[in-house]
């Protein structure tokens, strides 16, 4: 364990920092899982815009890379347009 003030300081910012990341990427992945059931052509083009936010979002703040984002984001757009 810890032997510095500092080093248990860290240790407690990194576990609160985990825990606000995992919220923030499972909030994601079942927005993404949303987006991917849908079947309404409709109800997927209303919802894209604010799941590749998110993305955006979670690749500035470095919760997810950058070209995971952007790979998510591609895919989603291939799964709306090919909607009937």
């Amino acid at each position: 364990m810890a032997n510095h003030k500092s080093a248990e300081k860290r240790v407690r910012q990194i576990e609160k920092r985990r825990l606000h990341n995992r919220y923030y990427a499972k909030t994601m992945r079942n927005a993404v899982a949303k987006l991917r059931a849908t079947k309404e052509k409709a109800v997927a083009v209303e919802l894209l815009p604010k799941v590749t936010s998110m993305l955006d979002k979670l690749a500035k703040r470095n919760i997810i890379h950058k070209n995971k984002a952007a790979n998510l984001k591609s895919k989603l757009a291939k799964v709306v347009n090919n909607l009937a």
